[in-house]
């Protein structure tokens, strides 16, 4: 159920399909279950699937290029006897700001230790300790109860295992470095999908039953820890095929990504703190201890915020990870790559301040789905950070992201098999679909430029703390954007990307917009205060852009 406190997108896209089409002049794929996305999320639904069925996955990259593979943290489950359920129900609840809805949470929390055990027999090894498994505490958690494997690395691992097993499945293919350009719907319902890649060119896949599970959105910021996939793709199909969505104002920012100037971003785990590192200004003030009571423990909106309060109170571009008090022994090998990483910028983890500040990290908002992954458009699950289930509320807390994709991939696969196996289930057809598109193309565009300008964009004016002036400036520009890019009909995935990316960010800005209080992760410096009623109350309206006319 969506929490009255939801804000939910209304359906008013520029135009259903991004490019025309005409089912006879493509080739055309059958298979009974499409996964569209290839992290852990996509590939838990495919493996859930009955054996009888036959599964697609379809990646935009490889297959072991996603959000999923880039995980360091690890995975968040009750595996301590001296843990509880109730308490890490607690936590989440806590962390959510009020939002979570209590029993999704339930439901998650208690089946986190089945799927976590289920990767276990899948292959996965975990860090161990004393012959168990073992664990650790990050920002929030009132216990150490987070599995990890490879110190900082649980994601590759993760992601290791699972792909072994997947590809060692009869019944399952994946495509890899393809993209899908949208979700085919007929009749009310999602009949598969628009896929391209290099090899096939265009072609339709039609399935009985589909699964997305296309990740976030981090690249729609210019500070993010997301890998350059993630531009938020699944959204934008989504919208487009009619399927609701919900709380597109709520972009988790982690607190600690590594600044150095002219290099890649890149995430420095919770991890860091949870086995007891400070966060210190440019003159070495511990900050944190004033900024919450659980000081570099806090949630991860409350240590942004600080951070990026300090950074302005100082004049300088970052704060610093420091580690110098701990055992050097322990921080390297519990922290063996980003040892390493630190290393090939001359930094010592255990002696030198390691330079960070907030990047884009976790997009909370997304597809709605129930308990069972469905969307609101039948035919559609959902799974992972494409979809908002109701588990993180207003902020995520740590290491639930994972575990999350885990259940719901899990329990969509259940719920297809039933819809599938049954005799009713409508079989394959190859409705009368047209792609309607324009075919005319304007003036060539510099599409890397608009897309640096949008990140730049959303990073000053929809990031950690937003304003209406600055929210609507934002809108002005991307309605601007939109008004020249999403009419053209575009041949490759970097058209189909920006057209995506403007898509989404106008829905986070309609989201933030009409969100006129602060929440978790959406802060606004002019209604700093929670306040529900200005959200029950609140319309949103998305935009209504005019893709006949012409730019100015």
């Amino acid at each position: 159920m969506t929490p009255a406190s939801s804000l939910l997108i209304p359906f008013n896209p520029p135009r259903r399909y991004l490019v025309g089409f005409d089912p006879r002049d493509l080739p055309h794929h059958f298979t009974d279950v499409l996964v569209i996305g290839g992290g852990l999320a996509g590939l838990r639904a495919a493996l859930g699937v009955n054996a009888s069925l036959r599964v697609l996955v379809v990646t935009k990259d490889v297959v072991v290029e996603s959000n999923s593979a880039y995980a360091q943290g690890g995975i968040a489950g009750v595996l301590d006897p001296k843990d509880r359920f109730d308490d890490h129900i607690a936590d989440t609840l806590a962390a959510g700001k009020g939002l979570c809805d209590p029993g999704v949470v339930e439901l998650v929390v208690h089946e986190a230790p089945l799927r976590i055990n289920e990767l276990i027999a899948w292959g996965t090894r975990f860090d161990e300790e004393n012959g168990h498994v073992a664990l650790t505490r990050e920002g929030g958690h009132s216990h150490r109860r987070i599995v990890h494997a490879l110190g900082d690395a649980t994601g590759r691992e993760v992601m290791r295992a699972v792909i072994a097993r997947a590809r060692s499945r009869p019944n399952l293919r994946i495509w890899q470095n393809s993209t899908t350009i949208d979700a085919l719907t007929h009749e009310g319902r999602c009949r598969g999908a628009l896929v391209w890649d290099k090899r096939r060119g265009q072609a339709l896949v039609w399935a009985r039953a589909v699964v997305l599970a296309t990740g976030g959105a981090g690249q729609l910021y210019r500070e993010t820890t997301n890998p350059a996939i993630a531009t938020g793709d699944g959204y934008a199909i989504a919208y487009r095929a009619g399927a609701e969505l919900r709380d597109m104002e709520f972009m988790q920012f982690h607190p600690t990504v590594l600044y150095i100037a002219g290099s890649a971003r890149h995430l420095l785990t919770e991890a860091l703190r949870g086995e007891g590192a400070y966060l210190r200004d440019r003159d070495g003030v511990r900050f944190m201890l004033e900024a919450h009571p659980l000081a570099e423990l806090a949630p991860r909106d409350d240590v942004s915020r600080a951070i990026v309060a300090r950074m302005a109170a100082t004049q300088h571009p970052c704060v610093y990870l420091d580690l110098s008090h701990l055992d050097p022994n322990m921080v390297r090998t519990r922290f063996p790559g980003i040892d390493q990483l630190l290393r090939g910028f001359d930094l010592d983890i255990t002696r030198d301040r390691i330079p960070v500040r907030p990047g884009a990290h976790y997009m909370i908002g997304g597809v709605t789905i129930d308990d069972d992954g469905r969307t609101s458009l039948p035919g559609l699950w959902a799974a992972g950070e494409v979809s908002c289930s109701g588990l993180h509320g207003a902020n995520r807390l740590a290491s639930n992201s994972l575990v999350e994709g885990l259940v719901h991939g899990a329990r969509a696969a259940d719920a297809i098999n039933r819809d599938l196996l049954d005799s009713t289930t409508p079989r394959f057809d190859v409705p009368p679909l047209v792609g309607q598109g324009e075919t005319t193309r304007r003036e060539p565009l510099d599409l890397a430029d608009i897309r640096a300008s949008l990140r730049a964009l959303m990073w000053r004016n929809v990031g950690i703390s937003r304003d209406a002036r600055g929210l609507s400036e934002a809108a002005d520009q991307v309605d601007f954007w939109c008004r020249y890019v999403l009419p053209q009909v575009f041949h490759e995935p970097e058209g189909w990307t920006l057209q995506n990316m403007l898509t989404v960010a106008r829905l986070m800005i309609a989201s933030a917009s009409a969100r006129r209080e602060s929440r978790g992760v959406h802060f606004r410096r002019d209604f700093p205060d929670a306040n529900p009623d200005a959200v029950r109350h609140a319309a949103l309206q998305t935009p209504t852009i005019d893709v006949a006319t012409p730019a100015d």
